[in-house]
């Protein structure tokens, strides 16, 4: 038996170094038609590298089905002429670096995109730049794909209808890490997506959402930038999701929020900051949610969960500058709201412990009324309605006793 395992071990050993001696480099030129993208692709085997030198190409829709390294000296163009799909790759042990995706065809039936990786394993798109496509990268049925260091900037062009920046579905084990993402539809949309990170990126005025995603479990979004996106961030359908330590800002507009959660459970939002959205966190649906040592700040809303979610936990957060810190349309079902920060606590602390020595309600009265009549936001600010919140938390009548910080935190928290 370890006789056979030795001649196997031997084999692939073997093996593995004849893959690597018979590897070889095929060069691709501008204007050089023995050198073309098609015949490299046609002539290359598994294994080897495929060189473009600086330049700009235009070879109508390429097919990859070789497992090779695609390496651009001096950022190449491959341009797909506002016509075409440029590039599909459809083998797995695939590398894509240093090369420019520009001028990709659109359409409004087709999922027409720069760059399209089907039923494919271990792909590495690095360092690419995509410019003025319809999707920039559009992934189907695949694993194990790293997106790293791209920058993805579309909606440049007038009259040039934009899609989704990195569009998933059906794929597993992801890494979406260190991106630039601006102008698309969705920066990154993800669907039926499991066990993948989306960490480090930039998405930034997208023209609905920074993400978006949907039955998608077991995914972690960590140190990511989502910024003046139309819409913010969508979070939907989805189990046993981590949101840990990014930002959501400067997301305004009647149906704007920093993080919407629709049907979602069991997931952690951790550490992140939330300013200057219409609503920080809209929930709806949201069940087993625990939303910790977080950052509120100049929102509209801070909270805004609806009464068909459940069992939701906020503890150790700073609210700070909202205009509401928490908002809701029934009898919420809230775990806990122990131990945060509110900075329009009016309480004390005779025994200096840092704990607030009356509880704090943070739902509104003025909060219920706009949650019940809109306009009433007119009133905003108004000696009448500074009145009302007075006198309502001196004599509570209307706002609900269960929704009360037990212990809330006299200075704020050193996040």
């Amino acid at each position: 038996m370890e006789r056979l395992l030795q001649i196997k071990l031997i084999c692939i050993v073997f093996l593995f170094f004849s893959f690597k001696i018979h590897a070889q480099n095929l060069i691709v030129e501008p204007n050089n038609p023995k050198k073309t993208l098609k015949i490299a692709f046609e002539k290359a085997k598994d294994g080897d590298t495929i060189l473009i030198k600086k330049g700009v190409y235009k070879e109508g829709p390429l097919v990859l089905e070789k497992s090779v390294n695609l390496i651009g000296e001096n950022y190449p163009v491959i341009d797909g002429e506002d016509i075409h799909e440029i590039l599909k790759v459809k083998r797995d042990n695939v590398t894509i670096k240093n090369i420019v995706f520009s001028n990709s065809g659109s359409s409004s039936f087709k999922d027409i995109a720069a760059l399209k990786i089907i039923d494919s394993k271990n792909v590495l798109i690095e360092n690419c730049k995509f410019k003025n496509n319809f999707f920039g990268i559009h992934t189907m049925n695949s694993s194990e794909v790293r997106f790293f260091k791209n920058e993805l900037i579309s909606g440049k062009v007038k009259g040039k209808s934009s899609a989704n920046g990195i569009h998933i579905w059906k794929s597993n084990n992801l890494s979406i890490e260190d991106n630039l993402i601006e102008g698309h539809r969705d920066a990154i949309y993800l669907e039926f997506v499991n066990k993948s990170t989306i960490k480090n990126n930039k998405c930034i005025e997208n023209k609905r959402y920074g993400l978006h995603f949907m039955f998608s479990h077991d995914n972690v979004f960590n140190k990511n930038i989502f910024k003046k996106n139309e819409a913010g961030v969508a979070v939907m359908y989805s189990k046993r999701v981590k949101m840990i330590e990014n930002v959501f800002s400067h997301s305004w507009g009647g149906a704007a929020y920093g993080v919407l959660l629709k049907e979602i459970d069991d997931s952690i939002i951790f550490k992140n900051v939330f300013t200057e959205n219409t609503i920080a966190i809209y929930g709806d649906g949201a069940n087993r949610i625990e939303i910790t040592d977080n950052v509120f700040l100049k929102n509209g809303w801070a909270l805004k969960i609806n009464a068909s979610s459940s069992e939701i936990v906020v503890k150790k957060n700073n609210f700070l500058g909202n205009t509401f810190d928490i908002a809701t349309n029934g009898k919420l079902k809230a775990k806990s709201l122990n131990g945060n920060y509110w900075d329009k606590y009016e309480g004390y602390d005779l025994d200096k412990n840092g704990l607030g020595d009356i509880p704090y309600h943070p739902l509104s009265l003025f909060s219920i009324l706009v949650e019940r009549n809109e306009s009433a936001m007119l009133l905003y600010r108004s000696f009448m309605i500074t009145l009302l919140d007075k006198s309502e938390r001196v004599l509570p009548s209307i706002t609900p006793d269960y929704l009360k910080d037990e212990t809330p935190l006299i200075h704020p928290i050193k996040l």
